[in-house]
């Protein structure tokens, strides 16, 4: 083994009466070094591993990490989540980009949650013969979809557009980056989602981003600084299918703690409006804004023979309640359709679409879900063809 010293060094040692059962003598496990080689080039650096049962200690980890994980997937299976398809970007890319494929003359569906989860494909389906593209998106204003498909010349068929007031009239998207992600997919990130999509998401329950351990981790009851304001994180509320049909997860309907948990998380967002909106001519001023983008994208669908209709779905209960002291129908609703042009559906005006159950509020369960969309249907249909008469009739 080499020694720790130089031989000169050794022979100096060696005089003072220091043998070489006293001398350092470096471990062979431990790296050499440039001292260890005097006058020598360094050569690129050898680090010696110890002896150990490394086969034993792979195998051990490996039972251990599937221990683990299966733990963790009881653990969530128990808790009423099975598999399922991620609402990721990865899967929204993949759905505007049928349009990019050839599929630009079919409906298309944006807005917020509530066309995401009360409007049901296989529904629409039945009715028209027609499955819809799904482009709907949760917590997020579809205002920026709206212009993306105005400045689209791919797309020439008909689009129905969801208005939640909260969302639509503030301009707020917790999913506004889905847009750029869509145009910068690149084919590693197709593949990764491509392979999520076949092999991890059909199979594992806790593969869902609510049930991730570090999103668990930062949900827990962690102490919060004095006058500091944030809401409870939203948690899951749906499950979804490959082409991002969608309806609400049935643990809302059945588990009345969860159900409470959820109505508290909306509660939380009626204390008070968002700082741009929090007087009245705020509130205006933001809500003209979008109005007004509303308007230069309806004009160029229509200029290009798209459709356009417009649909507030139900809510009730407080969440109604909210909705109709910050963003009346009079300040909103019927300023966007007097001032778009377009055609509107709002549930008010039908009784077929009112008294649904709706657990938390803001969404219909899973059954309601499809007999509202098959009382929508015909109504948008309705709507299409009065535009389509227009242009008609406009055209001789």
């Amino acid at each position: 083994m080499p020694s720790s010293i130089s031989s000169s060094d050794a022979a100096s040692l060696a005089a003072d009466g220091i043998g070489a059962a006293d001398r350092f003598e470096r471990p062979g496990f431990v790296r050499l070094t440039a001292s260890d080689r005097p006058g020598v080039a360094q050569p690129v650096p050898v680090r010696d591993i110890p002896s150990q049962p490394w086969r034993r200690i792979f195998l051990v980890a490996m039972v251990l990490a599937a221990l683990l994980v299966a733990g963790w997937e009881l653990y969530w299976r128990a808790y009423g989540v099975t598999p399922g398809y991620r609402n990721s970007d990865g899967q929204w890319a993949a759905q505007r980009r049928r349009i990019d494929q050839g599929e630009g003359g079919k409906t298309v569906l944006i807005g917020s949650s509530r066309v995401l989860f009360d409007v049901q494909l296989p529904v629409w389906q039945r009715v028209t013969g027609e499955r819809p593209i799904q482009l709907a998106l949760e917590g997020s204003s579809p205002m920026a979809f709206l212009e993306d498909l105005a400045a689209d010349p791919d797309f020439r068929g008909r689009l129905l557009v969801g208005v939640t007031p909260g969302l639509f009239f503030s301009g707020r998207a917790l999913r506004g980056d889905v847009l750029a992600y869509y145009r910068k997919q690149g084919p590693s990130q197709r593949s990764g989602h491509w392979l999520s999509q076949h092999l991890l998401e059909p199979r594992l329950a806790f593969y869902d981003p609510d049930f991730a351990l570090a999103t668990v981790i930062k949900r827990q009851a962690w102490p919060v600084r004095p006058g500091l304001h944030e809401p409870p994180a939203v948690r899951k509320l749906a499950v979804q299918d490959a082409d991002r049909n969608t309806h609400m997860w049935q643990k809302l309907e059945t588990d009345p703690a969860y159900r409470a948990m959820v109505r508290r998380t909306w509660a939380a967002r009626f204390d008070r409006p968002p700082p741009d909106m929090d007087t009245p001519a705020k509130a205006q001023a933001v809500i003209d804004a979008q109005i007004q983008r509303a308007v230069v994208a309806v004009g160029k669908l229509r200029a290009r023979g798209v459709a356009v209709v417009f649909v507030r779905a139900p809510s009730i209960g407080p969440y109604y309640a909210a909705e109709q002291r910050d963003l009346p129908r009079a300040r909103t609703w019927d300023l966007l359709l007097q001032r778009t042009g377009a055609n509107g559906i709002h549930f008010e005006d039908y009784p077929q679409l009112q008294g649904y159950d709706q657990p938390e509020w803001s969404h219909l369960s899973a059954a309601e879900a499809q007999r509202f969309t098959a009382a929508l249907v015909p109504l948008a249909e309705r709507e299409f063809e009065r535009q389509r008469g227009r242009r008609a009739v406009a055209a001789r």
